[in-house]
């Protein structure tokens, strides 16, 4: 308890603090890479206050100068504050419209360029999805999506929502599967208890965005990557996908096909 009550602690300060001067700098008309350095800030120091060890493995998979569409299984709060310190890249996360509504944190939410989700209306939702292929546009950013669109309780991955395979299609932009391992027993879904632990974070290989009716065949590629990314023994994959399935679907997805262009 008392782990918990100073992560709470160092999670008022921090939200307070940086918030605040995410908040301050989109008044005075700041532009860059003082977002995406807010975020990682204020997640690190999330960690660091928990007692999280993060490992990133692939991170080199991800490009300084094309758009992505990261995909990742989702068990616990603290895949966000692991996949934002791990980001090396300009970044947006794409998530439920109700985060809006954490007062100071909300607002600094959505001048930071993260995009919300309304889901109880769906021309709403398709809006906030062409926002998404406007920032990755514009950025060469990384969209940060959960497919299963909620946190699972025991760690096996749930059925995958189509939005951010919609998404890859109509932008063109590739997906990217990542893996976070450890999360559920730093703080588990249900549960306001933290513990320190090791934590993976870790990218996969790159996966061409979907033409015409392959929609179906990314989203079983990209869920088979993810599950082979976690760590072994991480969660009971009682929800596992045929291996056989993936590969003929993976081998019906077209060749990627990269812009050139410089690091930045």
């Amino acid at each position: 308890m008392i782990r918990t009550f100073w992560v709470g602690l160092n999670g008022l300060v921090a939200t307070v603090l940086i918030a605040s001067l995410v908040i301050v700098a989109s008044l005075l008309g700041v532009r860059g890479r003082i977002y995406p350095w807010a975020a990682r800030s204020w997640s690190r120091w999330i960690l660091r206050a928990t007692g999280v060890t993060l490992r990133v493995e692939g991170v080199e998979t991800l490009s300084p100068v094309r758009p992505q569409i990261v995909v990742s299984n989702h068990q616990s709060w603290y895949d966000v504050f692991a996949i934002s310190a791990s980001m090396p890249k300009t970044f947006h996360f794409v998530a439920k419209k109700e985060l809006e509504r954490i007062p100071l944190f909300g607002r600094a939410w959505k001048v930071a360029g993260h995009i919300s989700i309304d889901r109880s209306d769906r021309q709403a939702a398709i809006r906030s999805l062409d926002d998404a292929a406007a920032r990755m546009a514009a950025e060469d950013a990384a969209v940060v999506i959960f497919p299963e669109g909620t946190r699972s309780p025991d760690g096996a991955l749930l059925s995958f929502k189509k939005g951010a395979f919609m998404l890859s299609r109509k932008s063109g932009v590739e997906l990217h599967p990542a893996a976070v391992s450890g999360t559920r027993s730093v703080m588990p879904k249900g549960s306001w208890r933290v513990r320190a632990g090791l934590v993976t974070v870790r990218y996969g290989t790159p996966i061409p965005a979907p033409s015409g009716g392959s929609v179906d065949a990314a989203m079983v590629a990209a869920r088979s990557a993810i599950a082979a990314l976690r760590e072994p023994g991480d969660a009971p994959e009682v929800r596992r996908v045929d291996s056989v399935q993936a590969a003929q679907a993976a081998a019906r997805l077209p060749r990627a096909r990269y812009r050139s262009g410089g690091a930045r």
